[in-house]
């Protein structure tokens, strides 16, 4: 499963500054960049969590693969990588599957929602047979923070599970405790 390269801190950096501005525009710091080789294609943020246009959909990597297609028609999907602060929820990780995408890097794992765990074998040919290279925990510490910023801020999420489980992984990153050090 694990198999970091050499550029993937470098590519999950510009993936958590993305995710800092969606934190300083109230949003779920997620941030996401879609690199290819050694090239960034497109990079976005979590958009419309809350207000007039709020929705489900606007998930960091969900806008950041529709501006990529608005630029880009007929993308070869080969050596594609997609870099996230927060693992892929599972309507993320099916829609990039579906396009083509098969090594997901991540930074903090989301033990609400994150998709990744989809057992692939025993679904049908269409998954089954994708060879697919997951990464976590790149830069785990950085994105912790974020979280932590915004669940101490924003009363939303106050009770849910994931706002629990990101402070107490906070305050033992604080304490020196920390059972799953970034990479």
């Amino acid at each position: 499963m694990q198999n970091t390269r050499e550029n993937d801190k470098k590519f999950m950096r510009h993936a958590l500054d993305q995710a800092r501005l969606a934190l300083e525009e109230g949003e779920f710091p997620v941030g996401c960049a879609i690199v290819q080789g050694d090239t960034i294609l497109q990079s976005g943020r979590r958009r419309n969590s809350e207000g007039a246009e709020s929705n489900e959909i606007d998930h960091a990597e969900m806008v950041t693969l529709r501006a990529l297609l608005a630029e880009q028609s007929g993308l070869d999907y080969q050596g594609i990588t997609v870099y996230s602060t927060m693992e892929p929820c599972l309507m993320c990780y099916t829609t990039l599957l579906l396009s083509g995408v098969r090594r997901f890097v991540w930074a903090y794992e989301d033990v609400m929602g994150g998709g990744t765990n989809l057992p692939l074998q025993h679904l049908p040919p269409l998954y089954r047979d994708m060879q697919v290279e997951l990464v976590s925990d790149v830069l785990r510490q950085e994105s912790l923070s974020l979280f932590a910023q915004f669940f101490q801020n924003y009363t939303y999420w106050q009770d849910s599970l994931i706002a629990e489980y990101t402070l107490t992984q906070y305050q033992q990153l604080i304490e020196g405790t920390d059972r799953n050090p970034q990479t």
